[in-house]
């Protein structure tokens, strides 16, 4: 008989976990059953988890007593202040909102890219202490850098990503759609998040008292690729820039190989799991297509000239797209699983 896990979300009421919720209930941790915990004023709140409606009860010291795995998905503070309870209670800490990355025995993982995410030392033990799922544009990256390198060495790699409101939670979506209302009705605009205008605006920096940080965001992803790349993936440049969207990462990705190679070669590595392959442009990706997508949505564009006889090239562009918050939800059950050797069998001991 299969173990029936107990499961916790921390920070249940937030728009990750409400992707969480959804990918758990598809996942094999589907017969756990499931506790929802978040800050006192989101108590007795209702929320669904597959068929069941559950109550958002308090968080506190005692609450992760004989749970098996903790999801912490609300905010980086929460996380700091109760993972050291979930840890001491024998639970499996998975934190969403990347706090505790850089603590001894954290791990930031990607079970999907290569074998393991590559390194040895990256490989979850009796001695990890939590997981950090890794971020989901740094995910979407390494997976597309993964299937090219099979097929040849990447001499150059570069890409703009293209990040959107919900990164910032519901304050963001909230201040985006507020800013939209308020040009329209030339009102004042709401500025606590991003302390700038975001709506209808493409920007590389936040105002200088924002709650938001597009650098830290852009560093994030830079070192959240580099742990997933290993040695193994070529060196990525990397610029992050706020796009007036409310979901949906989207990557301009400039590619050269080190040699020449049929297209339809090309094409068929970035076909297969995790990645949907567009071959027509009008379905060229967009953060709307993938939105509810458990995939990576993505459109090769060859650099011109290709050689009309050998239809080969070594240069091309690729335009991708994500559902940011679906593709961290998906990372994030994928390392639970991979951790779910590590658990005793039975009750917590």
């Amino acid at each position: 008989m299969a173990t029936e896990y107990r499961i916790a979300i921390a920070g249940a009421s937030s728009l990750v976990a409400k992707e969480l919720k959804e990918c758990l209930t598809e996942s094999p941790l589907a017969g756990a059953s499931f506790v929802l915990l978040d800050e006192k004023d989101a108590q007795g709140q209702l929320e669904q988890v597959g068929d069941e409606v559950t109550v958002v009860q308090a968080i506190g010291e005692n609450s992760f007593e004989e749970i098996d795995f903790t999801f912490f998905a609300g905010s980086e503070e929460l996380t700091r202040r109760y993972w050291r309870n979930a840890l001491s209670a024998g639970s499996t800490v998975l934190d969403l909102t990347g706090a505790l990355e850089g603590e001894p025995g954290v791990l930031v993982r990607a079970p999907w890219v290569g074998d393991g995410a590559g390194l040895p030392e990256q490989l979850p033990d009796l001695l990890t202490r939590a997981v950090v799922p890794a971020d989901s544009a740094a995910l979407a990256l390494a997976l597309l850098m993964d299937r090219l390198q099979e097929i040849a060495e990447i001499r150059f790699a570069a890409a703009t990503v293209l990040q959107p409101a919900s990164e910032y939670d519901k304050d963001g979506l909230d201040e985006l759609h507020q800013q939209t209302v308020s040009l329209l009705s030339f009102q004042n605009m709401p500025r606590a998040v991003f302390d700038t205008q975001v709506a209808y605006n493409t920007l590389a920096s936040f105002g200088e008292s924002a709650t938001a940080n597009l650098a830290r965001a852009e560093s994030r992803i830079r070192r959240h690729y580099a742990a997933l790349a290993g040695s193994r993936l070529p060196e990525l440049r990397l610029q992050l820039i706020h796009a007036p969207v409310f979901h949906g990462h989207t990557f301009s990705i400039c590619i050269e190989l080190d040699h020449a190679m049929p297209l339809a070669q090309i094409e068929d590595a970035l076909g297969g799991d995790h990645l949907d392959l567009v071959l027509e442009e009008t379905d060229s990706p967009s953060n709307l297509a993938a939105a509810g997508q458990n995939d990576v949505l993505v459109w090769l564009k060859p650099e011109p000239p290709v050689e009309r006889l050998s239809g080969e090239t070594s240069r091309f562009w690729l335009w991708a797209a994500s559902d940011n918050l679906r593709l961290k939800a998906q990372n994030a059950v994928e390392c639970a699983l991979d951790m779910r050797r590590l658990r005793p069998q039975g009750k917590v001991q």
